[in-house]
């Protein structure tokens, strides 16, 4: 479980750089960004499902301001995961590059226990809590 949490911990930090360093991430919604906000992650975020934009408008928003790498971190359930994959194909035909790995390592990590980037909070205080009572 400590091995699990730090595994986190560290994906989180490194997604904190890449989004310094100006990569924007795609999240689904306003809870999202929050949630990454209360991580530290304070970069360009991007939410994939509000004010009504589709895939595509989104896609060429970022295609018009020249950016040439996103981060996919949108749900982990079957939505999300679909999400993921139409959202992936739209940015490599724009020749944009998807970056999916923070994505895929959440998910491994979280399995089914954490269906959206939101329930990642709750997910980190349930783990830090049973390691302090076992410790």
């Amino acid at each position: 479980m400590e091995e699990k949490k730090e595994r986190i911990e560290q994906i989180l930090e490194r997604l904190a750089e890449e989004s310094a360093n100006g990569t924007p991430i795609i999240v689904e919604g306003k809870k999202d960004t929050e949630t990454l906000a209360t991580f530290g992650i304070k970069g360009k975020i991007i939410t994939a499902k509000t004010g009504g934009q589709s895939f595509l408008d989104i896609v060429s928003k970022i295609e018009r301001n020249g950016i040439r790498e996103v981060i996919l971190l949108l749900d982990f359930d079957r939505r999300g995961r679909q999400g993921t994959a139409r959202l992936k194909g739209h940015f490599e035909k724009a020749r944009i590059k998807p970056n999916t790995r923070f994505w895929a390592d959440l998910s491994a990590l979280v399995g089914r226990q954490v269906k959206d980037v939101e329930g990642l909070v709750s997910y980190m205080e349930t783990l830090k809590s049973k390691l302090s009572c076992n410790s």
